[in-house]
């Protein structure tokens, strides 16, 4: 069992079968919050939230559009965070952009309410990332800087990404109905809690 990490009380560290599926399950639960997002007309912060902005305003693919918005943040992640943590974060924001952009073949969803699109859009994300977080990856973007501002300056990654966040939101009331906004609002809200509540480099020690 501790080689796999279970019940260690030491730092221990992640082998390459673990980070693999820390990636994979972390990108999934995020492919879908942002699915979630989307089919209620929603946006989120960060990175997303800038293709969402796109796509709604121009019509781009908003898997597109993600990856292309990420490229200058891995110059930061490869200066600051270090070679892994930069590829793995490449891996996930590709996977990512090919979920998004290719899962609407496989699942289909009706209908969501608006508001409960919000909060468990947000929650998947938050979850998503938190895996990747623990994983020492992110989804790019905001999450890059985020974790870099944490690492230097011990400032919770969650409550950067809050306030970055809440300010690419403000863009929202431009391009969709009041409604969707504040909507979108609550999400941004939810999935940065999540984080800042459950993201605690104190209490999970694996690397």
């Amino acid at each position: 069992m501790p080689k796999i990490g279970l019940w260690n009380t030491a730092p221990t560290k992640h082998s390459l079968f673990e980070d693999a599926q820390g990636l994979f399950t972390g990108t999934v639960l995020a492919a879908l919050g942002i699915m979630l997002l989307s089919k209620a007309g929603l946006l989120t912060g960060g990175v997303a939230g800038m293709a969402f902005l796109l796509h709604y305003a121009f019509g781009w693919s908003f898997g597109l559009g993600f990856f292309v918005i990420n490229i200058p943040f891995y110059y930061l992640a490869y200066k600051r965070l270090g070679v892994a943590f930069t590829v793995k974060t490449f891996l996930s924001v590709g996977l990512l952009s090919l979920l998004t952009q290719y899962q609407p073949q496989f699942i289909e969803i009706g209908y969501v309410n608006p508001v409960w699109a919000a909060i468990l859009g947000g929650l998947l994300i938050g979850m998503g990332m938190l895996a990747l977080f623990r994983h020492r990856a992110s989804l790019g973007g905001v999450g890059i800087l985020a974790l870099y501002l944490q690492d230097r300056f011990k400032w919770k990654a969650g409550l950067v990404q809050l306030a970055i966040d809440l300010s690419i939101l403000c863009m929202a009331f431009f391009v969709t109905s009041p409604l969707i906004a504040l909507a979108s609002v609550v999400s941004a809200v939810a999935l940065n809690f999540f984080i800042v509540i459950n993201h605690r480099t104190d209490r999970y020690i694996a690397m």
